[in-house]
């Protein structure tokens, strides 16, 4: 499993307990087609297209769920089904067209792109802004700067772009990396790891797990490594597209991420209401409403932040992190620091 997806998987399992087969029925409101939300314009049939997540609904997603309710794809005369990961993740089931959309990362983008057959996919958009992802620990332990991680019980995933990641953020600070003590990470609740003292500090993204760390009244210290180095504001989570579909049919990329844009937008002006519409699609989660509903307010702020539009990528951000996977060799193959992302495809700011 990528990096970002065990991460993933850590900091949703506290409340996204959700089984795959029930996802995969039609009835479940998480697969639903946004058709269910009004009819063809003017008799015409709508154009069918498959969106896959990365992992189980939530706040990240909540644009296109907004998106769903409100009939903007309908309106686009798109019929929009929303699909779970297979195993080998959703750049595999966008690649091969069977999903035209999806949901995926741009560190897991980088190995895709060079293979001996590369995958067909392209990021469209970012779903975030900035990269909101960093190290929490308790508070006051010394943990606060990534030097501070010295003697502490760190849990890895045991991954070669993760512990490079550490590594680079403690040595700016005078850090040794050798000196952190690495525990292989069994985490699925955050705020019980740290409570329990079983680790010192977790690599999470803050808009969920540290969040969730804040509902439960856990004072903690954090770091984010945007904040140390710039190379590491890469983009995750963003939306892939099917390459084929970019080339042949331009029109229904467009109309896609026009509506898909205003879900964002709508999201990113109303959190509380976005919450209650994410809940509704994914009804597992009304039993964790005040950290749906704080989540999506702390996403607010990060879905456009301060770029002109939602979506848009940087380049130099974007080449930036490649050229650092290339120069630290965390690739088997080298990759073009320019390659898998485009803003062609976004609706004018």
């Amino acid at each position: 499993m990528k990096l970002w997806k065990r991460m993933a998987a850590a900091a949703l399992a506290l409340t996204l307990t959700m089984s795959l087969a029930a996802c995969g029925k039609q009835d479940d409101p998480a697969v639903s087609s946004s058709k269910s939300e009004g009819s063809a314009q003017d008799g015409k049939e709508q154009k069918k297209v498959t969106f896959v997540l990365d992992w189980a609904p939530n706040t990240n997603h909540t644009g296109l769920y907004v998106a769903m309710d409100k009939g903007y794809f309908t309106d686009a005369g798109l019929e929009v089904e929303v699909v779970q990961p297979p195993e080998d993740g959703a750049e595999v089931l966008v690649a091969s067209g069977r999903a035209q959309f999806g949901v995926s990362f741009q560190d897991s983008l980088a190995p895709a792109l060079t293979g001996e057959d590369p995958l067909g996919v392209t990021a469209v958009a970012a779903i975030l802004q900035h990269n909101t992802s960093g190290i929490v620990s308790r508070k006051g332990e010394g943990m606060d700067t990534p030097k501070g991680l010295e003697g502490h019980k760190y849990a890895t995933w045991d991954l070669p772009v993760e512990q490079a990641t550490i590594k680079a953020v403690m040595e700016a600070e005078g850090g040794d990396f050798n000196q952190v003590e690495m525990i292989p990470s069994t985490v699925t609740d955050e705020v019980s790891a740290l409570e329990s003292k079983s680790v010192d500090a977790i690599w999470i993204f803050y808009g969920w797990a540290g969040i969730a760390c804040e509902v439960a009244g856990l004072d903690t210290d954090y770091f984010a490594f945007a904040d140390i180095d710039p190379v590491f504001d890469f983009y995750t989570p963003v939306v892939i597209a099917n390459n084929d579909l970019l080339k042949n049919d331009p029109e229904t990329a467009k109309a896609f991420m026009a509506a898909l844009s205003k879900g964002y937008q709508d999201a990113a002006a109303d959190p509380e209401g976005a919450a209650e519409i994410l809940i509704k699609y994914a009804p597992e989660l009304k039993d964790s409403t005040d950290l749906v509903v704080a989540s999506q307010k702390y996403l607010a702020k990060e879905y456009i932040s301060d770029a002109a539009r939602w979506g848009e990528f940087d380049p130099q951000r974007w080449s930036g992190f490649f050229n650092w996977l290339n120069e630290n060799k965390l690739l088997e193959r080298e990759v073009d620091p320019n390659a898998g992302f485009t803003n062609d495809f976004l609706p004018q700011a």
